[in-house]
C-alpha cells in the first residue's frame, strides 16, 4: 500500500510540474504583453515603472512558489528573508544550483536589480519581463560598470550568479569574476546566499520531468555582509589582484563543506 501510494504521489507531482511550467510560461507572457505594456503607456517616469515592474515580478514569483508549494510539486524556505528584503547598495551573490534559483531570491526582494544573459532578452516568455525590469546585460562590456556604479550608488541591490549558469552536479565549481571585478571596482559590499535543494531537481542536467522520488526542499541561506575594505584598499592594492582574492572567497564560500579566507591577510596565499 506505501509503495502504491508513493507511485501516486510521484505521478501527482510528475504532472503538476508540468503544469507550473506552463503556469509560469504563460505568466511571463502576460506580464510581457499586457501587464507591462500597461506600464508603458500608464506611467510615464522611467523609474516609477521601472520599480513598479519589478515589483509585479516578485509578486508573481511569490504566487508562483505558493502554487507550486501547495500542489506538493516543491517545498522551500527562506532563512534571512527579511535581510534581502532590506538590503541596499549591495551586491547579492549566489550559487546556481536549480532552474528556480532566481525565482526563489526574486520573490522576497522586490527592488533588486539582476545582471542576465543577453540571450534572455530573445526569450518570448522573459524578454519583456528583463526590458520592463530593466536589468544589467552582461554583454554590454563598457557600460556595464558605470551603471553598475550608478545603481549601487542609488541604493540598489544587483543579484549575480558569478558561476554563470548551473552547477552541474558532480563537478566542481567554477566562477567567472564579474562578480568579483564588479564589487572591487565600484566599491561594493556583498552579500552572500547559497542555496540548496535536497533532490536533484531542475539543475543542468535535469528535464522538468526528472521528477524526484521525494518532494525536493529548497532551502535559501543569508549569510554574513562581506565588507569590500576586507579585500580591497585603494592605496596599496591593485584591483585585478583584489578580484582574484574576492573571488577565490566567493568560490570558497558558496561552494559547500569549505571555509571562508579572512581577506587582504590571505594575500600571500592566493598570489
Amino acid at each position: 500500500m506505501n509503495t502504491i501510494f508513493l507511485r501516486l504521489n510521484w505521478v501527482w507531482r510528475l504532472v503538476m510540474t508540468g503544469f507550473c511550467f506552463a503556469l509560469f510560461g504563460l505568466g511571463g507572457l502576460l506580464l510581457s504583453t499586457v501587464w507591462f505594456n500597461v506600464l508603458l503607456i500608464a506611467v510615464w517616469d522611467k523609474a516609477r515603472r521601472r520599480r513598479i515592474a519589478r515589483r509585479s515580478i516578485a509578486a508573481s514569483f511569490r504566487l508562483f512558489l505558493t502554487v507550486a508549494k501547495r500542489l506538493g510539486v516543491l517545498d522551500y524556505q527562506i532563512a534571512g528573508r527579511d535581510i534581502l528584503r532590506n538590503e541596499q547598495g549591495c551586491l547579492v551573490v549566489a550559487n546556481h544550483p536549480t532552474l528556480i534559483d532566481y525565482v526563489l531570491l526574486a520573490s522576497v526582494m522586490p527592488e533588486t536589480d539582476c545582471l542576465v544573459k543577453s540571450a534572455l532578452l530573445k526569450n518570448p516568455f522573459l524578454g519583456g519581463v528583463v526590458r520592463a525590469a530593466d536589468y544589467l546585460i552582461n554583454s554590454q562590456a563598457d557600460a556595464l560598470l558605470p551603471a553598475c556604479q550608478q545603481r549601487l550608488e542609488q541604493g540598489d541591490t544587483i543579484l549575480i550568479f558569478p558561476e554563470g549558469t548551473r552547477t552541474r552536479p558532480g563537478e566542481e565549481m567554477t566562477l567567472q569574476r564579474g562578480a568579483a571585478n564588479i564589487a572591487v571596482r565600484c566599491s561594493s559590499d556583498l552579500r552572500i546566499v547559497t542555496i540548496n535543494c535536497s533532490e536533484q531537481m531542475l539543475d543542468k542536467e535535469s528535464k522538468w520531468y526528472d521528477v524526484p522520488s521525494i518532494k525536493p526542499m529548497f532551502t535559501v541561506s543569508v549569510h554574513e555582509r562581506v565588507k569590500i575594505d576586507q579585500f580591497y584598499d585603494a592605496n596599496s592594492q591593485e584591483p585585478a589582484l583584489a578580484a582574484r582574492q574576492l573571488n577565490r572567497h566567493l568560490l570558497l564560500q558558496l561552494q559547500p563543506g569549505t571555509l571562508p579566507l579572512s581577506g587582504i591577510n590571505d594575500a600571500s596565499a592566493l598570489s
